[in-house]
């Protein structure tokens, strides 16, 4: 690794720590908005008021907010994410239990999106206002309108229940079983690609497109270079960095998308852990399933800036 880099991912890595610091606020802020004590839920219905006091100091509930805010900074500094109000469980064991289960269906949602969103994008924009251009941006406009969770009934009334394809619900190990997971991820994934497919399509699209009508490419014409190498060495060269920005949301925004989707397929991940904390008021698990999130999308967009630098220089230099 060059200096250079070096020197990028320093700079990227400080630029981190107040957003990372605004997002640890965010979370912990408006998980005190949430009506309900979870002394009380951990104390049942028939406690008596010395009881759920005694629970609240056990908990340090009793503390003004700003401590238990740096109480739990200092521990997710060191890696210490609390334990469960219900189960006694270290967050940090649960998350990383159900994470694996997360990332799967949305890396594959992702490569879904890029495998099949980039062709489609180049179709349409080698196509314009042809009949295929229109029916790609037709379907992709569909794409980004339809919910990613009614996706999912479909697929599942579809292919789960209808053919018997697919299970319905549930997950495997990766690790353990690798065939299984992935057959198991596979509904839920397209169910997530939905979107991302229809969003590389168009911006792929309208960037392609704004680049093959430049001068730059009409003087490439001019000197009878074949429409395959320009496509192919100029077009896509000059959109790869819009087509990574693309990529890097789509990402974040699947990431997002899975609370929606792990409840459609009963998966065990950490959205549908996010959904059952805070409904049982475990804001110990909320918060640290949150800040796991963040600080996976934190490193998506230095993987990207990383990226950036590589396809252009001269964004190392600034």
């Amino acid at each position: 690794m060059s200096m250079r880099t070096l020197l990028l991912v320093g700079s990227r890595l400080v630029q981190v720590v107040p957003v990372l610091v605004l997002a640890t606020l965010a979370i912990f802020g408006l998980l005190q908005l949430v009506p309900g004590d979870p002394a009380a839920v951990i104390a049942g219905e028939t406690a008596t008021a010395e009881r759920i006091a005694q629970i609240r100091q056990m908990l340090g509930l009793d503390l003004p907010v700003w401590q238990q805010y740096l109480h739990w900074l200092s521990g997710a500094v060191r890696g210490d994410l609390s334990t469960s109000l219900i189960t006694g469980v270290p967050v940090l064991e649960e998350v990383l239990r159900r994470l694996p289960n997360t990332l799967l269906i949305v890396f594959m949602a992702l490569a879904l999106s890029v495998a099949i969103g980039v062709p489609l994008g180049i179709l349409a924009a080698t196509n314009v206002d042809g009949r295929i251009d229109r029916l790609v941006t037709s379907t992709a406009s569909l794409g980004v309108a339809v919910p990613n969770f009614w996706m999912g009934m479909i697929l599942v009334g579809f292919f789960a229940l209808g053919l018997g394809w697919f299970p319905t619900t549930g997950a495997a190990s990766l690790t353990q079983e690798p065939l299984r997971a992935l057959h198991h991820a596979t509904l839920p994934a397209c169910a997530l690609a939905l979107s991302g497919i229809a969003e590389i399509t168009r911006q792929l699209r309208s960037a392609l497109i704004d680049v093959l009508s430049s001068q730059y490419v009409r003087t490439l014409h001019a000197k009878g270079l074949p429409q395959s190498k320009i496509l192919w060495r100029h077009g896509l060269k000059n959109v790869s960095l819009t087509l990574l920005t693309v990529v890097g949301l789509v990402f974040n925004r699947t990431l997002g998308a899975t609370v929606a989707i792990e409840a459609v397929f009963a998966i065990p991940g950490t959205g549908s852990l996010v959904v059952a904390s805070a409904t049982n008021k475990d804001f110990p698990v909320v918060q640290g399933v949150v800040f796991v999130l963040v600080l996976i999308v934190i490193a998506c967009n230095l993987l990207i800036d990383l990226l950036y630098a590589a396809l252009d220089p001269r964004m190392s230099r600034r």
